[in-house]
């Protein structure tokens, strides 16, 4: 058994504790769908992200122009998940039906 090091910024903290908790889930749900358990908790993480970006009462403050309205905010969301996503190990898999043979 590995012990892994502890994160050490609350950015590597809350992932890797949600990634615990969807393990935790399932564990606790043999029946549980795993895709329901991960949509949970991108719900989750999707509220608690667009709260965290609400700007600021000045409408125009250039620190939140970004986020400054709900499309905005969303557009800023999808970006960053798109990143992560394709940063991932699991981006690609080689079930994809996109990949080649040579």
């Amino acid at each position: 058994m590995t012990t892994r090091e502890p994160a050490d910024n609350p950015y590597d903290q809350a992932a890797e504790q949600v990634i615990e908790l969807g393990n935790r889930l399932l564990d606790r749900n043999g029946n549980a769908d795993p895709w329901e358990v991960a949509s949970g908790l991108l719900a989750g993480a999707v509220q608690f992200w667009l709260f965290s970006r609400q700007p600021c009462e000045d409408p125009f403050c250039e620190s939140c122009a970004e986020v400054s309205s709900a499309e905005r905010r969303v557009k800023k969301l999808v970006e960053e998940a798109r990143q992560l996503a394709e940063d991932s190990d699991y981006y690609a898999s080689p079930h994809d039906v996109n990949v080649g043979s040579a």
